[in-house]
């Protein structure tokens, strides 16, 4: 277990007759003491005080303030929290200055009066607690990297805790998925939950700039490397030094530049076009794409060994419509979204609006729900938003009802059971009976119930 510093006090003083003085009135604390820098910096590290006090005239030259002035700056490096009360002589009030400046809490003057010196050390503990009050707070209410995600799909959340693991490492990560899944949410997940989340996020759609300008968008160009190279400019790989690099549509990078990429990859670092100095880079590559790259490899379209140095961990991210319960959460979650910005807090979705999500195949995924969703937000009359809100009219419902009425439920999973026992048993009640675990009676009255002839 680790010691609780919380009221902790250490005493640097070389007088000893002092050290004792000081530590006799503050009998109620927790205290260690040290009479030099060295045996001060080891009970720091032993004991880790939240207070301490201190002579600046210290061994081995106690006339000097040297030695003090070395430890204050040692035990400011060493934990920044620490709250530092210099005991100086009196007529000194030009090195307590400079204490304070160097990061001291407080000083006094020798002699001092007990009660004074313990209301301030009292003073400082409070103020430590109330600064790691607060820092549990914000750690608290610090949103989550994977917030902005809404799921509760277990394939999903599946996926959302392979992130949450994969994120600490430097692992290059293959996100899968159709267009509008969320690959870049999860990107920027994967950014956020690393510890490159003090760097840059740096992402790039390869498939939306042309050819002949990729190159120099990824690697960057020296001045004169070509017509309109006005100066020398990074690229995007240099300008995410330190942080992560998204990769967009990884499947549309031209043949020619996967050579590049892949030599970077392997020696991590990068020549600008039109340069011949090597640039080092430290940069963790995230890629996306919505393409099969086995299946672009086999063609000779994208390198096999490029994937296999991309893709060291794969995600495979499923489409909306394969998300039990997203489509209705991620509507209800937009339109709240939605009426906020627009002020019609009042909007709800209508009881056909939610089965019309629920039973639509959304091609376009999260990106055409929020488009429909933001769009009805605008455009609706009233309170409510319906299907022709969100053009929805002509959705295609499950062959199974979205009603969740669990009688409603359950009585289509029996119908659905006994009519594929009768049609492989070929209409025999008896044997459809024993494939289903009941009995004949009891088979015949479900029959009944359930209007099957």
């Amino acid at each position: 277990m680790m010691p609780d510093t919380s009221r902790s006090l250490l005493i640097v003083e070389d007088d000893l007759a002092l050290q004792k003085q000081i530590q006799w009135s503050l009998d109620q604390l927790d205290s260690a003491t040290a009479h030099d820098r060295e045996s001060a910096l080891v009970q720091m590290r032993r004991c880790g005080p939240a207070v301490v006090t201190m002579d600046l005239g210290l061994p081995p030259e106690p006339d000097s303030v040297t030695e003090g002035f070395r430890l204050l700056e040692q035990l400011i490096a060493f934990d920044p929290d620490v709250k530092v009360i210099v005991l100086t002589g009196q007529n000194d009030q030009a090195n307590a200055l400079r204490a304070v400046a160097m990061g001291a809490y407080d000083f006094f003057a020798k002699p001092f009066t007990p009660e004074l010196l313990t209301l301030t050390i009292d003073r400082a503990f409070r103020l430590t607690d109330l600064q790691r009050e607060n820092r549990r707070l914000q750690t608290m209410y610090q949103p989550d990297a994977l917030s902005g995600l809404i799921t509760r799909d277990p394939d999903m959340l599946r996926i959302c805790r392979m992130v949450e693991k994969v994120a600490p490492s430097n692992a290059s990560v293959m996100l899968l998925g159709d267009s509008g899944t969320g690959k870049e949410v999860l990107a920027r997940a994967l950014h956020q939950s690393s510890s490159r989340k003090s760097g840059k996020f740096v992402a790039i759609n390869c498939a939306a700039i042309p050819d002949n300008l990729l190159e120099s968008e990824l690697f960057g160009f020296e001045r004169g490397a070509f017509t309109g190279a006005a100066k020398t400019t990074q690229g995007k790989i240099e300008l995410a030094n330190g942080g992560t690099l998204m990769l967009d549509e990884i499947g549309d990078l031209p043949f020619a530049l996967q050579a590049k990429l892949l030599r970077f990859l392997q020696e991590r670092t990068i020549e600008r076009v039109g340069g011949r100095q090597e640039i080092a880079v430290d940069v963790r590559i995230v890629c996306a794409t919505h393409q099969d790259l086995n299946a672009l490899s086999k063609e000779g379209r994208f390198r096999e060994d490029l994937y296999y140095r991309l893709a060291e961990v794969v995600v495979n991210i499923p489409p909306l419509r394969q998300r039990v319960g997203d489509a209705a959460l991620l509507a209800h979650a937009l339109l709240r979204r939605y009426a906020h910005e627009y002020k019609r807090p009042a909007l709800r979705l209508s009881e056909d609006a939610v089965r019309a999500v629920e039973s639509y195949a959304w091609p376009g995924n999260i990106r055409e729900l929020e488009n429909r969703i933001k769009r009805a937000a605008i455009m609706a009359d009233g309170s409510q938003i319906s299907c022709s809100d969100m053009d929805l009219n002509n959705a295609v419902p499950d062959i199974l009802d979205t009603s969740l009425d669990l009688r409603q439920a359950r009585d289509r999973a029996e119908k659905a059971a006994i009519i594929a026992a009768l049609g492989r048993v070929n209409g025999n009640i008896v044997r459809a009976a024993e494939l289903l675990g009941v009995s004949r009676p009891t088979l015949y009255d479900l029959m009944h119930r359930l209007s099957l002839k």
